[in-house]
């Protein structure tokens, strides 16, 4: 018993020591980390956010083996082209008739060499195939492979400027989301264009979703059309999470 007691209790002084960890990383490299947006509840977020990079910097998540993938629910998705009564549906109606070869992803903003890949291109990087859990925020879990090209590889391709600081991704089912150069970096976090050895489904964002492992589900966004490398934090307004009451930053 007391020796379970002193597990609890060093248990409980590491989370002491991270949440003063990410408390100092908030007061003394306040730069670093995105604003809380006048809501005092964000302010958790920079705190959470402080935490984890002053504890776990770039370290890697778990990977599987391939007798470990399960099912996975492609939960809440809608076919943009399908959803979206705009040019964007319209336009995602037109890649997808002919197989995506249509499809390009621009990559601009704090960069040196501006520039849209199409699917082809980016399978032409060397590829990256990880099995790896999605942890969604409803409280399901479910463990694939993916297959696609590490974004610091396009990133080093475009040239990113030293003044950069996150990267804006978009969708063709509108939304906006973002990244700090920490993720975008990440060797784990790459432009996925195949699934379970296969070419990336539909209903899993086809042609090509954003995996981001060190966060939470929904930031690996779906349906990738435009990715821009800014200074500055942005936060999507309507159409990204902050307005819309979720955490940006969801650190797992």
């Amino acid at each position: 018993m007391k020796k379970e007691r002193l597990i609890t209790r060093r248990g409980a002084i590491v989370a002491g020591v991270a949440a003063v960890g990410g408390f100092v990383v908030a007061r003394r490299f306040p730069k670093i980390l995105p604003p809380t947006c006048g809501n005092v509840l964000r302010a958790g977020d920079s705190f959470t956010y402080g935490a984890q990079r002053a504890l776990l910097g770039q370290s890697l998540v778990r990977e599987y083996a391939a007798s470990d993938v399960t099912s996975f629910p492609a939960t809440g998705t809608t076919d943009p082209g399908v959803k979206m009564k705009s040019e964007l549906g319209e336009a995602y109606r037109r890649m997808q008739a002919g197989a995506f070869a249509e499809w390009r992803l621009s990559v601009e903003g704090s960069v040196a060499r501006p520039r849209a890949f199409s699917l082809a291109e980016l399978k032409q990087f060397s590829p990256r195939t990880q099995i790896t859990r999605h942890t969604c925020e409803e409280g399901w879990t479910a463990i694939a492979q993916w297959t696609g090209v590490p974004l610091s590889a396009v990133l080093d391709a475009v040239g990113i400027l030293p003044t950069a600081r996150f990267v804006v991704y978009s969708a063709y089912d509108d939304w906006i989301d973002s990244i700090d150069l920490l993720d975008a970096l990440h060797p784990q976090t790459i432009l996925a264009y195949g699934m379970n050895g296969r070419d990336l489904p539909l209903a899993h964002g086809a042609p090509v979703r954003l995996r981001v492992e060190r966060q939470m589900g929904y930031k690996s966004m779906k349906y990738l059309r435009r990715l821009v490398v800014t200074d500055r934090f942005e936060d999507g307004g309507e159409k990204g999470n902050i307005q819309t009451g979720w955490a940006w930053y969801t650190g797992i």
